[in-house]
């Protein structure tokens, strides 16, 4: 048995699990942000969650400000998610054939986003690998244009990023992804109209689509610049390739619309295929992806894109989205809003304070925080932020009893749960985090 990195011996209950895990699991973790490898450190075990509160292993508990990266959007517990997941289990974990929960799931994504059809499925990482399938399928190329430092699940060939400048055949970023799986997929600097311009000019007639996170939240958070999605509206539509808006993250955690809410009206654009997981599926494993029905109509059963999955539209997991979508209405939102905005003034008055040097970004209710004073606009410009005196933050704050995610590459959530009591928490804990961040900037 390996101990975690730095101990001979587990001395409290989160490191005796880490020990255990690490004989069974790679690195003792089952997806890698959790394994504490940027920040240093054991991982928490959590045991229990209720509201905006979660609890290790060792009975310490911490206001949570990941809401396991996203889908807690009404906090943990919430009493009508429980109840519908206890009558859904009730009832069966499983039928592999069509049930009610998936048809109003549907109707649930329908009804508040610009699709037509929607097909469910058990992960983002399916979600956005399906689209991209349908996309190829529907234009009959197969050329995918995405942006360096946009993360739209671990597709083979969408692990792929390069350096700014113009646009490069990718190669893959990940061992056992062969060289000719990303030998079709472009990467263009994000907010980069000039690239994407040019991209299209060089190779327009075979690209069959564009994916993007509708604003970008997986190198922190880097919002689109004005225009910028529009112009992946236009370019895609007058070259006939098709526009995938990812809202994994976005959609219905910054309105009930996603991102394409937040700036849609405004701009005028519409994706043609958009895919979505976290909050549809209120704490359990949903993805879906959607859009117009002359698109969609070419997935199998109806048409020849072939795609399908043993436990897309479970019925204890759809129970849960359906049960979450129906709480959020706009008083949800705003508190949201305003709660993310306290935590981020807090946070950036808190480091001001200290003399830290940062940036707050926003794409609504979701923002990190930037240990650089510059603008970033991209992932090139993301990467230049100072990762030490995160990490000091960020294990201040954890001894305080505040969870953050344990990067800084990732955004932060708030959640319909957070209350007087936990904003007073986080900040009486800021004051000395911001103090160790200042000790290593």
């Amino acid at each position: 048995m390996t101990a975690p990195t730095g101990t001979t011996r587990p001395t409290t209950e989160s490191e005796a699990l880490f020990a255990r895990a690490l004989a069974v699991t790679p690195g003792g973790v089952n997806s890698p942000v959790r394994a504490f490898r940027s920040v240093g450190g054991t991982p928490r075990f959590m045991r229990s969650g209720q509201g905006a509160w979660i609890t290790d292993a060792d009975g310490n508990s911490y206001v949570d400000l990941v809401g396991s990266w996203g889908p807690m959007i009404l906090g943990h517990r919430h009493p009508a998610v429980i109840d519908a997941v206890n009558s859904a289990v009730g009832r069966g974990l499983s039928f592999g054939t069509p049930g009610a929960g998936e048809v109003e799931l549907g109707e649930e994504i329908v009804a508040r986003m610009p699709v037509d059809e929607v097909r469910l499925v058990s992960s983002g990482t399916e979600a956005t690998m399906s689209a991209i399938r349908l996309a190829r399928g529907f234009t009959g190329r197969t050329v995918v244009v995405k942006f360096a430092g946009c993360y739209h699940g671990h597709v083979d060939a969408l692990l792929a990023s390069a350096g700014s400048g113009v646009a490069t055949l990718a190669l893959p970023d990940s061992a056992g992804v062969p060289a000719s799986t990303t030998a079709d997929v472009l990467v263009l600097p994000y907010n980069d109209v000039p690239a994407l311009e040019a991209a299209f000019a060089e190779h327009g007639d075979r690209i069959a689509c564009v994916i993007t996170e509708a604003a970008a939240a997986n190198m922190g958070v880097v919002p689109p610049l004005p225009g910028f999605n529009a112009t992946l509206s236009r370019l895609t539509r007058a070259h006939g390739a098709l526009l995938i808006s990812d809202e994994v993250m976005t959609g219905f955690r910054l309105s009930r619309s996603g991102m394409y809410g937040l700036d849609g009206a405004v701009e005028g654009w519409a994706p043609d295929l958009m895919t979505f997981g976290k909050v549809i599926g209120g704490g359990l494993p949903v993805g879906a992806f959607g859009g117009r029905s002359d698109v969609m109509e070419l997935l199998a059963p109806v048409g020849p894109v072939y795609q399908a999955g043993t436990l897309s539209g479970n019925p204890v997991a759809t129970a849960a989205g359906v049960a979450t979508l129906r709480q959020l209405d706009a008083d949800v939102y705003a508190h949201l809003d305003a709660t993310a905005a306290e935590v981020a003034r807090l946070s950036s008055a808190a480091l001001t304070g200290a003399g830290v040097g940062h940036r707050v970004q926003h794409a609504g209710n979701l923002f990190s925080i930037f240990f650089t004073t510059d603008e970033v606009r991209n992932y090139d410009e993301a990467r230049t932020q100072h990762t030490a005196p995160f990490a000091a933050f960020f294990h201040s704050m954890l001894d305080s009893g505040v969870y953050l995610p344990p990067s800084a590459f990732e955004a932060w959530f708030v959640s319909a749960a957070h209350d007087d009591r936990a904003m007073e928490h986080i900040a009486a804990a800021l004051p000395a985090a911001a103090e160790a961040a200042a000790r290593v900037q």
